[in-house]
């Protein structure tokens, strides 16, 4: 009978590419993996991987077996998740992760319920982007992914994940505080065609919508400086440098200097959880996306977060 973590260990190869990549998906070493390797290529008695240069690759048997271990590897989880239910008790590892303002303003109060109210319950975190979060869930990496999209980027959400509406996240435009358009109750973007931009590079959803939009209207997007933190753009729209498209979730506080206005029409992402149909079962995927659903759902209608909470002049 063929190893079930060894199978495990083939089928992450094969979707990592390498084995340094199984390595760090798995949280063992490399050698670990090559000696899992090399055992079930004994059971099997045909070579699976093979050397390719400095990595290696998936042999056709290896890539026939991988692929059949996905599909046991599936059935396996739907029978942990299914004894699981029975049990009814929310317990064991439970791996999330969130792209980044979703990992700063929304997670620690669902993480802080979780161990609290579970605290048989492992949870761990990991930022990453949604792609990335798809990918590794898709693996069995992770068992709750909080991703986003936009009405105009739509994520791919492939067959066998789940998923559940959070919150649409709006965004406001950042203006220094003696900006002419700083006191409007609102602001189209092109009102701002002729500014300059502190935004995120260039393939970023926020950094492409603004182009285009602006693109649409006749005008090029004077992006000036980007950073990858809400902190770093907000301090650099307080020092007159230009204005910056900021999300609500998971802002930051925002210096004095700096005065937020919605955006008309306003812009908004989709947030979402996702999680693999094969372990919708599982009380502790399930108690996860609740929370994450509770949570989100409480700072939706939470005003305190809003436009508006501009930093004084």
């Amino acid at each position: 009978m063929l190893n079930l973590e060894r199978l495990r260990v083939l089928h992450t190869i094969w979707t990592t590419g390498s084995v340094g990549g199984a390595a760090a998906a798995l949280h063992v070493t490399t050698s670990a993996v090559s000696q899992q390797m090399a055992r079930l290529e004994r059971e099997v008695g045909q070579r699976l991987v093979e050397r390719q240069g400095r990595g290696i690759r998936v042999t056709e048997a290896g890539a026939v077996l991988a692929r059949s271990a996905a599909d046991v590897l599936n059935l396996v989880e739907r029978v942990e998740a299914g004894l699981a239910e029975h049990r009814g008790v929310v317990a064991g590892p439970l791996a999330v992760a969130a792209f980044a303002t979703a990992a700063r303003g929304l997670l620690p109060g669902v993480l802080a319920e979780l161990t609290g109210r579970f605290p048989d319950l492992d949870v761990s975190l990991s930022e990453r982007e949604p792609d990335a979060a798809v990918a590794a869930l898709r693996r069995g990496h992770l068992d709750v992914a909080v991703v986003q999209d936009w009405s105009d980027d739509v994520l791919g959400v492939p067959d066998g994940l789940s998923r559940r509406h959070l919150l649409d996240d709006p965004f406001d435009v950042a203006l220094p505080a003696g900006h002419p358009l700083a006191g409007r109750s609102a602001v189209a973007v092109t009102d701002l065609a002729g500014d300059d931009w502190i935004g995120w590079s260039t393939g970023q959803i926020c950094h492409d919508w603004l182009a285009a939009t602006l693109r649409r209207h006749g005008a090029q997007a004077r992006i000036r400086h980007t950073a990858s933190e809400h902190s770093t753009q907000l301090a650099l729209v307080a020092a007159g440098l230009g204005a910056a498209v900021i999300p609500r979730l998971g802002r930051d506080p925002v210096p004095a200097g700096v005065r937020l206005v919605p955006i008309d029409p306003q812009p908004a992402r989709r947030v979402f959880a996702l999680w693999r149909d094969s372990a919708a079962a599982r009380p502790a995927v399930a108690v996860a996306v609740d929370v994450l659903a509770a949570h989100a759902a409480a700072m939706d209608t939470d005003r305190s977060w809003a436009a508006g909470h501009g930093g004084s002049t």
